[in-house]
C-alpha cells in the first residue's frame, strides 16, 4: 500500500513538473505527455463503468493547458488557482513565472532582528575565569 501511495505521489509531482514544462515550451509533444500523465493519474482514481469514469486530471490539464496558451476566458484565474496549489515553493515559483503570472505570495518578511539587551550578561562569570 505505501508503494502505491509513493508511486501515486511521484505520478502527481511528475504531472505537475509536466504543466511546467508545457508552460515554458508550448510544445505540442509536451501537451500530450500532460494529458498521458492526467490519463493515468484518473486510471489510479480506481475502477469504475463507463458513464462514471474519473476525468479530473484530464479535465484540469485541458483546462490548464488551455489557460497557459490564453484560450480561454478566464485564464489568469484558472493559472493564478493552481499555482497557489502547488504546495512545492520552487516549483510554485518556476510554474508562476513560465505561466506569466505577475503577481504572487508575498516572500515571508524578514523582520530585523531584536538589538541585544546590553545588560543580559551582566553578573556572568568570564568565560575563562569559571573555576570548576
Amino acid at each position: 500500500m505505501l508503494d502505491l501511495v509513493d508511486g501515486s505521489r511521484r505520478l502527481l509531482h511528475a504531472w505537475k513538473l509536466a504543466l511546467l514544462r508545457f508552460a515554458v515550451t508550448r510544445d505540442e509533444s509536451d501537451r500530450l505527455n500532460v494529458a498521458a500523465l492526467a490519463a493515468e493519474l484518473d486510471r489510479l482514481g480506481g475502477r469504475r463503468t463507463a458513464d462514471e469514469a474519473f476525468h479530473f486530471f484530464r479535465r484540469t490539464s485541458s483546462r490548464l493547458c488551455a489557460a497557459i496558451n490564453g484560450q480561454s476566458q478566464n485564464a489568469a484565474d484558472t493559472l493564478d488557482r493552481f499555482c497557489k496549489q502547488i504546495e512545492e515553493p520552487r516549483l510554485r515559483l518556476a510554474f508562476a513565472v513560465a505561466a506569466g503570472i505577475t503577481h504572487s505570495d508575498p516572500a515571508p518578511s524578514q523582520a530585523p532582528r531584536p538589538k541585544r539587551n546590553p545588560d543580559l550578561f551582566r553578573g556572568l562569570p568570564a568565560r575563562g575565569s569559571a573555576s570548576l
